[in-house]
C-alpha cells in the first residue's frame, strides 16, 4: 500500500536546502478527536514481573510450568539451613502447590533461614516496605526480616514479626520494614530468619514470601514509582494489553488468561512465558484496568483468538467457547456490577465499570503458523469473534490483528479496523510517512525504529538502544500518523522497557534495573514526550511539499493554540533548512513557542546509554513572534524535530472550560 518509496527517501537528500514555505488554512482537515499516543506493555525483558510491576522477591511462591521447571533459583540458605522444594498433601492453594521446606541442621543453636537476591538485585532506601509470608508449621517465637548487603555485613533494616505459625494450617504473617538507611548500591538481599528452638524439629515450610517498596499512588501489589512517573510523564492516552506474544501463549494450553490472574496473589498459578521464563500473574487483569485508571488512559484490550505462536490453530467448531470467554472478560471490564462478570469485579472492590471502547481480536496472526492460521483467522476466527462482539457491544471498536497490507493484502471487514506493526529501518519509517493517506482505519499498534539503514534485519539483531537518526525516522511516520488521524486513532510504542540485567528485545522506549539511578529514557523518549505534549484535537490543511521536512499542522481547541509539529530528515550536506510558517488568521506579532530536539554532538547513531548516563538529546525552546506577513521564521537542522505552538487564546480557555480536562493530559 505503500506510494512513497525508499527511492523517494533517498531523493530527498540531494535536494538543495531551499526555504520550505508553509501555509496552514483555517478551515477543513480532519475533525477527529485527537491522535493519541500510548504504549502497550508485555512481560518481556523482565518489564512487568522485576520491571513495573514493584514486587521485589524473584520466585516467590515457587511457580513453574512444562516449560519451566519448579527451582529455587534466587534463594539461597543461612547459617547452614537446608532448603527443599516440597508438595505438601494440603498446600497453600491449587495454585500454588510447592512450597519451600526450611531445616536446621540438628546441632544448630543459631538462628537459621533464607535469603532473596530479587530481580539482579535491590534498592534499599529509608521508606517504608510492607511485606507478607506464608508458614506452615508450629513455632513459638519471632521471625526477624531483613534487608542487607549482599557485598559486606551491612544491614540496612530489620524487623520482628511475632510468630502465629501453627502445626497444621498456612498463616500468613505481614509486616512493615523501614530501613535506617540508604544502601550505597542495589546489591542487596532481602532474609528472614528463625530459631529452631522454637519448632518441633527445626523444619517450616514457607510461600508467597512478598516484599514492596512504597507503590505508584500507593496500590497495594502495585507498580514501581520511578518507572510508571516516567511513563506518565510521556503524556499517555492510551494502553494496549496485555501486549503481543503474551496473549498468545507458545500453544493453545498456555496463552494468557485473564481469569487465572484475579483474586488475591495466593490464587494466581502463574504463567509459562513466551520470553524464557516463568511469570507471576502477579501483574494481572484489575493491576492493568487500575494502572489505566490511574494515568487516565483509554484501554485497547486483547482477547485470545485460537491461535498460539507455534500456529495452533482452534478450529471452527471448537471456537465458540472462547468467544464467550472474551464476552466474559469485555463484560468483567465495562459490565454492571449486578451482571455475572461485573460482580466478580466488584468483589474485587471496583463495583464502577471502566471504560473500554477498543477490543482487538488475537495477535500478529497473520505471523504465527503462516499461512494456515492466518486463513482461518480471516477465514472464521476473526469474522465469529467481530460478529458477537458488534451484537453484543455495538459501540466497541474491533481491532483485527493485521494490517490491510498484511497477507499480500487484506479487505479488513468493516466495521473493523486493523492494526499495524511497522518494526523498520529509519528510511523505511520516513518511507512510510503517507502509509495511510489512502487506506482505511487502523490503529499503529507497536511501532519503532529498530535497525540501521541497510542493515541486515532480523538476520544482525537489533540496534543496542533507541539512536537519534532512528528517532527522527520515527518522528516522521508519527507525523504521517497523525495527519490522518480520522483513521488512525492511536499510536503505541513498543516494546516500552528493557532490564539491563535480563533482556531479550534491546530497542526499548525506558530502560532500567534494580538500581533506580539507571532508568534511563531513550532518544525516543523525548521525541514522543513532545508530540503528546502538544495535543490536536483536529488537523489543518497545509502546504504539502514534504521531504527533507515531514509536517503535520493543526489546532488544540483546549487553549486555542495553533499547532506544527515537524521533522527534517537528510538534507544535502546536512544543512540547515530555512523554514516560513504561516498560520491562515493569525495576526502578525502573535507569539509561539519553537521546541527543537536535535543530537547533542550531531552523531546520528548517538544514544542514550544506561550505563553512560549522558542524555545525548539537546532541547532548544526559543520564543517566537509572527512578522508583518503573520509568518513565523526559523532554520532547522538536519536530523532535527520540532514543535512550534502559538500562545494560548482567551477563546481556548473558554474552550477548555466548557469541553472539560482532555484524556491526554495524564
Amino acid at each position: 500500500m505503500r506510494s512513497f518509496h525508499l527511492a523517494a527517501v533517498a531523493a530527498t537528500q540531494v535536494l538543495s536546502a531551499l526555504a520550505v514555505d508553509i501555509l496552514v488554512q483555517s478551515e477543513g482537515g480532519n475533525a477527529t478527536s485527537g491522535h493519541q499516543y500510548g504504549f502497550l506493555h508485555e512481560d518481556i525483558n523482565n518489564s512487568g514481573d522485576g520491571g513495573i510491576y514493584a514486587e521485589l522477591i524473584r520466585n516467590r511462591a515457587f511457580q513453574y510450568s512444562e516449560a519451566y521447571p519448579v527451582s529455587l533459583s534466587a534463594w539461597h540458605p543461612i547459617n547452614g539451613a537446608r532448603l527443599a522444594l516440597n508438595r505438601l498433601e494440603e498446600p497453600l492453594s491449587d495454585a500454588l502447590p510447592v512450597s519451600m521446606q526450611v531445616s536446621a541442621s540438628r546441632c544448630s543453636n543459631s538462628s537459621v533461614g533464607f535469603y532473596n537476591d530479587g530481580y539482579w538485585g535491590m534498592d534499599v532506601k529509608q521508606h517504608t516496605y510492607t511485606g507478607s509470608f506464608w508458614v506452615r508449621g508450629a513455632y513459638d517465637g519471632v521471625f526477624t526480616a531483613s534487608l542487607q548487603s549482599d557485598l559486606t555485613d551491612d544491614v540496612f533494616g530489620t524487623v520482628e514479626i511475632e510468630s502465629q505459625a501453627v502445626a497444621d494450617e498456612w498463616v500468613e504473617h505481614a509486616f512493615e520494614l523501614l530501613p535506617t538507611q540508604d544502601a550505597p548500591n542495589s546489591n542487596n538481599t532481602f532474609a528472614i530468619t528463625y530459631d529452631p528452638r522454637g519448632t518441633a524439629n527445626g523444619t517450616l515450610d514457607f510461600n508467597l514470601i512478598s516484599l514492596f517498596p512504597p507503590t505508584y499512588k500507593d496500590r497495594k501489589n502495585g507498580l514501581r514509582i520511578d518507572i510508571a512517573e516516567a511513563l506518565e510523564q510521556l503524556h499517555p492516552s492510551l494502553l494496549r494489553f496485555p501486549g503481543g506474544n503474551m496473549l498468545e501463549g507458545q500453544n493453545n494450553g498456555t496463552y494468557w488468561d485473564w481469569k487465572d490472574t484475579l483474586g488475591p496473589l495466593r490464587y494466581r498459578p502463574g504463567f509459562q512465558g513466551v520470553w524464557g521464563y516463568q511469570q507471576t500473574h502477579g501483574l494481572g487483569i484489575m493491576e492493568y484496568l487500575q494502572w489505566a485508571e490511574d494515568m487516565n488512559l483509554e484501554l485497547i484490550v486483547g482477547v485470545w483468538a485460537g491461535l498460539s505462536l507455534n500456529g495452533d490453530v482452534t478450529a471452527e467448531e471448537d471456537l465458540q467457547p472462547f468467544i464467550d470467554d472474551a464476552l466474559n472478560e469485555i463484560e468483567f471490564i465495562r459490565g454492571p456490577a449486578d451482571s455475572e462478570w461485573g460482580s466478580v469485579r466488584a468483589e474485587l472492590g471496583h463495583p464502577e465499570p471502566f471504560t473500554l471502547n477498543f477490543v482487538e481480536i488475537g495477535n500478529e496472526d497473520w505471523l504465527a503458523g503462516f499461512p494456515v492460521g492466518w486463513n482461518s483467522y480471516l477465514e472464521y476466527r476473526f469474522p465469529m469473534f467481530m460478529a458477537a462482539i458488534n451484537e453484543a457491544y455495538p459501540d466497541i471498536t474491533v481491532i483485527a490483528s493485521g494490517a490491510s497490507s498484511d497477507g499480500g493484502g487484506w479487505d479488513i471487514p468493516a466495521p473493523g479496523i486493523g492494526d499495524y506493526h511497522p518494526y523498520r529501518e529509519p528510511d523505511e519509517l520516513v518511507a512510510d510517512f503517507d502509509r495511510f493517506d489512502n487506506d482505511i482505519g487502523h490503529i499503529v499498534g507497536e511501532v519503532a525504529a529498530t535497525f540501521p539503514n541497510g542493515g541486515g534485519q532480523w538476520d544482525d539483531g537489533l540496534m543496542q538502544y533507541p539512536w537519534w537518526i532512528g528517532t527522527v525516522g520515527e518522528a516522521v511516520s508519527l507525523i504521517g500518523y497523525e495527519r490522518n488521524a480520522d483513521r488512525i486513532p492511536g499510536t503505541f510504542y513498543a516494546p516500552v522497557l528493557r532490564h539491563l540485567d535480563r533482556w531479550q528485545w534491546a530497542v526499548t522506549i525506558l530502560q532500567f534495573a534494580a538500581d533506580p539511578s539507571l532508568t534511563t529514557r531513550s532518544t525516543s523518549w523525548y521525541v514522543w514526550e513532545l508530540f503528546a505534549r502538544f495535543p490536536l484535537s483536529r488537523t489543518l490543511p497545509a502546504t504539502a511539499d514534504f521531504g527533507p521536512a515531514y509536517y503535520v499542522a493543526g489546532v488544540d481547541d483546549d487553549t486555542g493554540s495553533y499547532i506544527w509539529k515537524g521533522a527534517v530528515y537528510n538534507t544535502t550536506d546536512g544543512a540547515d533548512l530555512p523554514m516560513s510558517l504561516t498560520f491562515d488568521g493569525v495576526a502578525p506579532g502573535t507569539t509561539a513557542e519553537l521546541t527543537v530536539l536535535t543530537s547533542v554532538d550531531g552523531d546520528p547513531y548517538a544514544w542514550n546509554d544506561a550505563h553512560v548516563g549522558v542524555n545525548i538529546v539537546d532541547s532548544a525552546v526559543t520564543q517566537l513572534e509572527a512578522n508583518d506577513d503573520g509568518a513565523f521564521t526559523f532554520s532547522l537542522p538536519d536530523l532535527s524535530v520540532a514543535v512550534l505552538a502559538t500562545s494560548p487564546t482567551s477563546e481556548g480557555r473558554k474552550a477548555k472550560r466548557t469541553v472539560g480536562q482532555r484524556s491526554s493530559s495524564a
